[in-house]
């Protein structure tokens, strides 16, 4: 610091040259910040893009239907987009890989609907002698309403193994016959009596109406702006595909092409636009037999019983179990991803550390910079780390704790953790437009370097739209990353994936575990084979014995932690 700064103002070592910077000087107790920043200049040909080609309802029925996943997109404002033949090829590859089976006939009847409660799992092969590693299989067989069994497949299950006494679980491994059996796997990974739980998410029937609103009905979580200028203020709605009823103004991102839409205000320029909020759900958006598939205590999430015996008995191997090397990134995310024993998450892949006390956090992450970029289901991990480690101080921003972006510095490590929520489309309370970065943007201003983590996720808040503007984010991303690595290789780069959550009420048409469950499939798929880690969020918290929430308790939370310090400072 020179002789010339205030008492009070300390300069952050970013580990920059003093005559090139960037610089960061603060003095958090008095929320004074000066940031000198480096202007990223992008050298693409920026563009402006037009709007969206929109067909209504009725005359997208009238054309017959295409298999080129960039059809979707150019209804939703990517027409000008360019598309490599292999981002075009694995597009359809994608859609593919999630195309889910359906019901025989396009209405099927509640009664012959699949019914949890006549329907039952048995354990093959319970008298056999059990051992840690070796497998265990179960079969179900799915019933309808009239106690009549199913014929066919499609129905969302989740599974799991565990003892209570030991709070160990694991997430099994579901296989779908297409006949009404279906085959769930586990590991066996520790010693003792382990009992078998699978719940119904969703019947098949309920998937097909999921399906319908997903293509019909993307508007149904809706979003708006507010555009001011002096004394004169008008709020217009917002969305990814907006219908052409009106004069849009087109906010499609100049640097990715990622396209967003506001109504025109009457009296103010697109130019004033200031903010961007969650502003509703649309309602009654099921049709017919529709409303009995999502009945919170009868066909989602609804336990299925045993016929006979719900546990084995498992013995310890008489084998000496492998040896487990530190977590590094590139290795491909296996399945199950790990168990929790004694209420910590045992990886299968690499060796886990614990980091059970804020000196050991402070030591690992001594002169790193950690950007946690995406929803607020990655916030908790900035929240967590700020909460827990109190020589990691959050320096006000004057932003809300659920918004942000936030920023907290240890000012004596060097330490300094940012977070920043995902552009459009997302969930949240007002925020400044100019605070929601695309995350593709974001990395390629980040300079990167052996002290640079960065941890993101993006799944929920696309959980309303079709499938195909999410494979186009992930694209970009991607590209993002793949630049980042190459410029400077040292980076990590870890993912969070998604996570389950409660299914009350209505919940399930805008936020299913079934869609979810889709984008995490596109997700894990289209960063296999390059140089990131994962955190495998979907699997630890169907294995927890906590109630699913969308934002998972502290303990679950500090696993995750956990694993993703074990790639920042491996064993």
């Amino acid at each position: 610091m020179g002789d010339n700064s205030p008492l009070g103002l300390r300069k952050f070592d970013l580990g920059n040259s003093r005559k090139t910077g960037p610089h960061l000087t603060l003095d958090i107790d008095n929320k004074i910040k000066n940031h000198n920043a480096s202007i990223y200049e992008s050298k693409q040909n920026w563009r402006i893009y037009p709007l969206p080609i929109l067909n209504s309802r009725k005359k997208q029925q009238m054309q017959p239907r295409r298999d080129l996943w960039t059809e979707r997109l150019v209804q939703c404002g990517y027409q000008t987009h360019s598309f490599t033949p292999e981002e075009r090829s694995e597009g359809t590859f994608l859609m593919k890989m999630i195309k889910w089976p359906k019901p025989p006939n396009s209405a099927v009847p509640f009664q012959k609907s699949s019914n949890p409660a006549h329907s039952h799992f048995v354990i093959l092969n319970s008298a056999k002698t059990f051992y840690v590693g070796d497998q265990l299989q179960v079969m179900l067989q799915m019933y309808d309403f009239e106690d009549h069994p199913k014929q066919y497949g499609g129905d969302y299950l989740q599974a799991r193994i565990h003892t209570p006494a030991l709070k160990a679980g694991s997430a099994g491994t579901v296989k779908d016959n297409q006949n009404g059996f279906y085959y769930i796997n586990f590991n066996l990974s520790w010693p003792g009596k382990v009992e078998v739980s699978v719940l119904l998410v969703h019947p098949s029937e309920g998937i097909e109406a999921l399906k319908r609103l997903r293509e019909e009905r993307p508007e149904r979580v809706y979003f708006k702006s507010t555009f001011k200028s002096g004394a004169v203020s008008e709020t217009t709605v917002c969305n990814l595909c907006l219908s052409q009823s009106q004069p849009l103004c087109n906010f499609t991102d100049i640097r990715t092409g990622e396209p967003w839409f506001c109504y025109k205000p009457k009296e103010l320029p697109c130019s004033a636009r200031t903010n961007h909020i969650m502003a509703g759900y649309e309602q009654n958006l099921l049709e017919g037999e529709e409303g009995h598939y999502f009945q919170s205590q009868v066909n989602v999430k609804k336990p299925i019983l045993p016929s006979g015996l719900a546990h084995v008995t498992v013995k310890p191997s008489p084998h000496a179990g492998k040896d487990l090397r530190e977590c590094v990134p590139g290795k491909p995310l296996l399945s199950p991803a790990g168990f929790y024993y004694q209420d910590q998450w045992m990886s299968t892949s690499c060796n886990i550390r614990r980091f059970n006390t804020p000196v050991v956090i402070t030591d690992c992450l001594r002169g790193k910079n950690v950007y946690i970029l995406g929803d607020s289901t990655i916030r908790q991990w900035f929240e967590y780390l700020t909460e827990f480690v109190s020589g990691l101080r959050k320096f006000d921003l004057g932003n809300p704790r659920k918004t942000g972006p936030h920023l907290a510095l240890d000012i004596d490590n060097k330490i300094k953790v940012e977070y920043h929520a995902h552009g459009t489309p997302i969930r949240i309370l007002p925020i400044s437009s100019q605070d929601l970065p695309f995350i593709a943007n974001k990395l390629d201003e980040i300079k990167g370097g052996k002290n640079t983590v960065i941890a993101f996720t993006i799944w929920c808040h696309f959980n309303t739209f079709p499938v195909e503007p999410y494979i186009r984010r992930l694209q970009n991303i991607r590209r993002s990353i793949l630049r980042l690595l190459e410029r400077s290789p040292d980076t990590l780069v870890i993912i969070k994936t998604a996570n389950v959550q409660a299914l009350p009420g209505e919940v399930s048409l805008y936020n299913s575990d079934w869609y979810s469950y889709q984008l995490d499939l596109v997700m894990r798929k289209m960063f296999e084979g390059i140089n990131v880690a994962f955190v495998d969020a979907w699997e630890m918290t169907i294995a927890h014995y906590l109630p699913h929430e969308l934002h998972p308790k502290s303990i679950i939370i500090k696993n995750e932690i956990d694993v993703f310090l074990s790639y920042v400072c491996p064993l």
